[in-house]
C-alpha cells in the first residue's frame, strides 16, 4: 500500500488518480497512526516551504516522516516534497526541512518566475526510475525555487532554467523529483510505475 501525505496543500488527488490508473492501491495519510498501514510514502507538494513544515508539525506527521526517511524506507518527494528533504529555503528563512540531505532551496532570479510548463531532464546516473538512453526526458514543472546542494552524489538528473539545478535526487530508497510526474503524461506515469516497482 502506498501512503500519500495530506498536509492540506499537496496535489494529492492527482497523485492518487495516477497511481490508480497504474493499478496501485493508495491511502491518504492524514494522521500519524495511518503511516503504520503503508509500506511506501509519497509527499506531494504545492505551496510554501514554511507553511508545509508548520502543517506537518501541527498534524504530528513531521516526526513520523523524519523517522521513515532515516530508516531509508521507500519514499518519493514531489516538487515541494522534494525540497523538504533538504535543510532550509530562501522562501521561508526560519523554517527547517527534514535535513536528511545537505543543501538549501534558492529562488530563481535570472528568468521568469515561477517556472511553469514542460522542461527537459538530463539523466546523469542510473537510478532505476528513469531511462538513461534519452538525451532529455520532458516533464511538467511548476515551481519558483530550486535545490542547491553540495552533495553531488545525490543528483540523478538536472534541468536548465536560468541555472542548471537538480531535478531528480536519490539516495537508497529515498527519491525526490522537482517536476510533477502525475501531470507529465506517459513519461510521468512510467516514472511512478518504475519507482513503485523498484521500491
Amino acid at each position: 500500500m502506498i501512503g500519500i501525505i495530506d498536509y492540506g496543500a499537496g496535489n494529492l488527488y492527482s497523485v492518487r488518480n495516477a497511481l490508480e490508473h497504474l493499478g496501485f492501491k493508495s491511502l491518504i495519510i492524514k494522521k500519524p497512526s495511518d503511516i503504520r498501514l503503508v509500506d511506501r510514502l509519497i509527499l506531494p507538494g504545492v505551496g510554501a516551504f514554511g507553511s508545509a513544515v508548520k502543517r506537518l508539525i501541527h498534524s504530528g506527521l513531521f516526526g513520523k516522516i523524519y523517522d521513515w526517511l532515516k530508516e531509508d524506507r521507500p519514499f518519493l518527494g514531489i516538487c515541494l516534497g522534494m525540497q523538504l528533504l533538504f535543510e532550509s529555503s530562501e522562501e521561508s528563512k526560519n523554517a527547517k526541512g527534514f535535513g536528511i540531505f545537505s543543501g538549501r532551496i534558492k529562488r530563481f532570479r535570472d528568468c521568469k518566475f515561477p517556472q511553469i510548463g514542460w522542461n527537459g531532464v538530463r539523466v546523469l546516473r542510473k537510478s532505476g526510475i528513469i531511462d538513461r538512453s534519452k538525451k532529455l526526458t520532458y516533464f511538467y514543472f511548476l515551481h519558483g525555487y530550486y535545490v542547491d546542494t553540495p552533495q553531488t552524489s545525490l543528483v540523478v538528473g538536472v534541468t536548465e532554467y536560468g541555472v542548471e539545478y537538480p531535478s531528480i535526487v536519490n539516495r537508497g530508497n529515498v527519491y525526490g523529483v522537482q517536476f510533477h510526474p502525475e501531470k507529465s503524461g506517459k513519461e510521468g506515469l512510467k516514472l511512478l510505475k518504475s519507482w513503485v516497482e523498484r521500491c
